[in-house]
């Protein structure tokens, strides 16, 4: 056993309060994987004779340093559990190919073998962890093990099609970003900044050059073929067995799941919590005001405290806590979503109404100027709640205007826009937001989704869920445009495979009056 790593000792020692255990730390144990691949993994122990639970933390950079050896690593282990940080088959040091999906299954299992063979493993294991390390944990609840007593699942994901190719459309900015991560296999955090500043210094040329396939080589520092499969496979059946979504219907431990309104994938973990419950289970939800990056950091209290609550055992009056943006307050619920109903604003010529009348709107999509991706779920600097006034200034957004409202509005589920639409191109993208716009006619965005269809007829974009209030004077706006590049691929208009296609196709897309934004309502 060896002393922590300096940084964590010091951050340590900045806290006010005195913690149960002092911790001890085990780096670089070599752990067999299914094929007998040696994954490297870190015991973060706390200094006690007693029996003491285990926490099982896997991904492909969870032993980068900080900040997960100080966030997973030492503040849990300090709390009284065992706690192991595992990195993924072909990263980190480990042993074996990478693959995003398909060896989390088993070497999960092995790594449970090997703790049932560790003198201090009590057969008392619960799993933790954000992003790929929830995704690592569904794949264990494949062939759940025994010793399980619960999962706490933060900012994850099941679905991988839906993940990299929402709404149809490749999902760009978060496959360079989350490849940084899954292709990296850094030893150390500062190999991990490196790469990340790489990234920064292509990105413009990543992003305006084509063919993708031939640019985005220097994002990665070389040609990276699992990226080149996601963008060459939109299809189903290649995701199939990436698809963990299922598995919640069949995960029986109890479980903790949180998510941020701007967080990458908030409709899925939405989706398994109401998986879980409609199989009986009673999971807790904490949904705050976070993208993907910022719950693990700015979040952290809640996420923290929402975790030791299921470590301890410890039962919550009401399962799910939300932050209710636009009354800027959380708040305590039995379960998500509150009871209410559907209620449709229809498009009218910039208006929004609670009526249905004649007529349509178009806007022209140039994919060789590109409407931009400002705000939502991100990971760049313009992410999550932000002043959409530059984005609406552009002549290829529509902004579709409420009245001022007379009384409060609250929006609390999942929001979805109905359009009757038609586009010139082979392709066409709508991409639909929801803002809020105040007395100063400031426009903030809410929530927001993108389809992608070809054609005319009816196109619905599922904007993903919200919890927020439209507070009296303020009017509901629903933004509409033909994209939002490169959190999405920009779409070229020509229907051909994105990763080699080099030629582009502006579009005239119409949107008819009889189209409508559905909010969810509660009183």
């Amino acid at each position: 056993m060896q002393r922590l790593p300096f940084l964590v000792r010091m951050l340590m020692r900045r806290s006010q309060k005195r913690a149960p255990y002092d911790v001890r730390w085990e780096p670089a144990l070599p752990v067999p994987a299914a094929d007998g691949s040696p994954l490297l993994t870190d015991h973060y122990a706390p200094l006690t004779d007693e029996p003491r639970p285990t926490v099982l933390i896997r991904a492909p950079y969870i032993r980068s340093g900080f900040p997960f050896n100080y966030l997973y690593g030492a503040l849990v282990a300090e709390q009284g559990f065992h706690v192991i940080l595992q990195n993924s088959r072909g990263t980190g040091g480990s042993g074996g190919e990478f693959h995003a999906w398909r060896n989390e299954a088993g070497d999960g299992q092995a790594a449970v073998a090997w703790l049932r063979d560790q003198p201090w493993f009590t057969g008392e294991l619960y799993t933790m962890g954000a992003s790929y390390m929830a995704y690592a944990q569904l794949a264990l609840a494949l062939d759940p093990p025994p010793e399980w007593r619960g999962a706490i699942m933060q900012v994850g994901l099941a679905d991988l099609r839906r993940f990299f190719w929402p709404g149809g459309a490749f999902a760009l900015e978060r496959s360079l970003v989350g490849g940084i991560g899954l292709f990296g296999q850094a030893l150390r955090a500062r190999d991990y900044a490196w790469a990340i500043l790489r990234l920064r210094r292509h990105l413009k040329r990543v992003i305006t050059r084509v063919p993708l396939l031939d640019v985005y080589p220097a994002a990665f520092g070389g040609r990276r073929p699992s990226f080149e499969e996601w963008i060459a496979h939109p299809e189903p059946e290649y995701w199939a067995d990436g698809d963990l979504m299922p598995v919640a219907d069949k995960l029986a431990v109890p479980v903790s799941l949180c998510t941020g309104w701007w967080d990458l994938a908030p409709d899925q973990v939405i989706e398994i919590y109401t998986r879980l419950r409609a199989a009986g289970h009673d999971p807790d939800l904490l949904i705050g005001p976070w993208t993907h990056t910022s719950a693990p950091d700015q979040g952290w209290p809640e996420l923290f405290a929402q975790a030791m609550r299921r470590l301890r055992g410890e039962t919550p009056a009401d399962r799910v806590r939300v932050f209710i943006t636009g009354a800027e307050q959380w708040r305590d619920l039995p379960f998500w979503p509150p009871a209410g109903q559907d209620q449709r604003w229809f498009l009218g010529d910039g208006t929004l109404r609670l009526s249905e009348g004649p007529g349509s709107t178009s806007f022209s999509y140039d994919p060789s100027h590109p409407t931009p991706s400002i705000g939502g779920p991100l990971q760049s600097k313009t992410q999550g709640r932000r002043d959409n006034a530059v984005l609406e200034a552009r002549a290829d957004v529509l902004v579709f205007t409420g009245e001022p409202l007379l009384e409060a509005v609250e929006v609390m589920g999942a929001v979805r826009a109905e359009f009757d639409a038609s586009t010139t191109a082979a392709s066409g993208d709508l991409f639909a937001r929801l803002c809020d716009v105040d007395p100063t006619g400031k426009s903030v965005n809410v929530c927001d989704g993108l389809t992608r269809f070809t054609g005319s007829g009816r196109v619905v974009v599922d904007m993903g869920p919200a919890g927020h209030r439209f507070q009296p004077g303020h009017r509901i706006r629903l933004q509409v445009s033909g994209g939002a590049h490169p959190r999405i691929l920009r779409n070229y208009g020509t229907g051909e495979p994105p990763g080699p296609a080099t030629r582009m196709v502006p579009t005239r897309t119409r949107v008819m009056h009889t189209s409508s934004l559905v909010l969810p309502i509660v009183n």
